[in-house]
């Protein structure tokens, strides 16, 4: 059964070192047509501890649909682990917990785990070797790819401005500390009612709408309501948003659109497996 919510969440995310984050943007919106709003961060700019309690805060309130941009697991099923050869977790719920665990960065950073704890897996640059020997893919990134959806990110890459992997690992600190109050998909099952957590691509959004491969970023007001326009939302009225405000309204409002759609929670590829240790990016079908 389809999940039906009454509210949508897009959370643009940031890995960065430190407390505060001008990277994190947040737009929610209600049912129905109206334009996603950014959400102001209590004390200014966005932390993410600030994030995590606002999610846990409303998701009692209404059913709604959080989605973030990071990936929820690295690689499991291609490689038999998520960091072979080191003893971790074999699931991503426990893996969550080790990871928050080890990292002592402050603000659920997890910089700690790539840069000491785990370093020999992750690439920085020329001294570690061949870059290719780094780029491996959840089942969801393989099957993106080969459907022409583009090249993704791999948590294992840590260099460079597009890189997720700090974002990724920061977010699964997130994750655990908030699955306790909301389930996450599909390592958790769809709830009948209630709220929920996904992993979004906001390209992905940009891309249902109309935005073309390499122009996913929307940085004027006829970019940002052309694309709103496109996936049914109202246009945006007032000062323009920075590119994270504009890729979160996009995508809150694709979420709205999209989310009903019983393909995009059935993905022909997600099995058991990988629902337990890599999960799914909501939209890749």
């Amino acid at each position: 059964m389809t999940p039906c919510f009454t509210r949508f969440a897009a959370i643009d995310w940031s890995g960065a070192k430190g407390a505060r984050h001008k990277g994190i943007a947040v737009a929610l919106c209600e049912a129905g047509r109206a334009v996603p709003r950014l959400v102001e961060a209590p004390d200014g700019v966005w932390s993410r501890t600030g994030v995590a309690d606002w999610l846990v805060g409303i998701a009692g309130e209404a059913p709604t649909l959080f989605g973030f941009d990071f990936s929820f697991a690295p690689p499991f099923v291609a490689r038999g682990g998520y960091l072979p050869g080191d003893a971790v977790p074999d699931n991503g719920p426990d893996f969550w917990t080790y990871v928050d665990a080890i990292c002592e960065d402050v603000d659920l950073g997890a910089a700690s785990l790539l840069e000491v704890a785990h370093r020999r897996h992750f690439y920085f640059g020329k001294a570690d070797g061949v870059k290719a020997g780094y780029m491996h893919n959840r089942a969801c990134e393989a099957h993106y790819l080969a459907g022409g959806g583009g090249k993704p990110s791999t948590v294992y890459d840590a260099i460079g401005a597009a890189q997720v992997a700090k974002a990724s690992f920061a977010g699964m600190r997130l994750l655990h500390r908030v699955r306790g109050d909301v389930p996450v998909w599909p390592f958790d099952p769809l709830p009948a009612h209630g709220s929920l957590i996904v992993e979004i691509y906001t390209s992905l959004a940009a891309s249902a709408a109309g935005r073309a491969k390499g122009r996913a970023k929307m940085r004027d007001a006829v970019a940002l309501n052309d694309a709103l326009e496109r996936i049914g939302s109202e246009r945006h009225e007032g000062a323009m948003p920075d590119d994270h405000g504009a890729d979160a309204i996009v995508t809150a409002a694709w979420m709205r659109a999209v989310a009903r759609q019983d393909a995009l929670w059935t993905p022909a590829p997600l099995d058991r497996q990988i629902a337990a240790t890599e999960g799914w990016t909501f939209g890749v079908i």
